[in-house]
């Protein structure tokens, strides 16, 4: 869900940022969840085609900035690899905030997950895009 969110938000300011998603316990290959499917559908943005990647350290080294939705995914990436320090951000870390992770979790998991993404995404868009900056 951040990945089409703000992949979406960064191609609506015309910016060519690749977005890419993949997870430190990943189930690899796994379509999205139809819950998150319904949900992004909803706000116009298509899942249907996303599958679940696991990070490797060669692939963290491949993004500038990895956003991650808990501190303790910041502490286990880091880990992976100590060169990551620095790049890798909680999406929460302006406001404060984890985004648990809703797998398993139900229908009100995902919304509460998704509104605190879009808030992620929000307090991003608001600290380094805002007019005048």
């Amino acid at each position: 869900m951040a990945q089409a969110l703000l992949g979406s938000r960064l191609r609506q300011r015309g910016l060519g940022t690749v977005v890419e998603s993949a997870g430190i316990s990943a189930l690899a290959g796994r379509p999205a969840d139809d819950v998150a499917i319904e949900l992004m559908r909803a706000r116009g943005l298509d899942l249907r085609s996303h599958r679940a990647r696991q990070l490797t350290p060669s692939l963290l080294r491949s993004f500038d900035v990895a956003l991650v939705m808990e501190a303790d995914q910041q502490k286990a990436i880091e880990s992976i690899d100590p060169g990551a320090r620095g790049r890798v951000q909680r999406l929460g870390r302006i406001g404060g905030f984890d985004v648990p992770d809703p797998f398993g979790r139900g229908r009100p998991a995902f919304e509460e997950a998704l509104s605190l993404i879009e808030r992620g995404v929000r307090d991003l868009e608001d600290t380094f895009w805002s007019e005048g900056k």
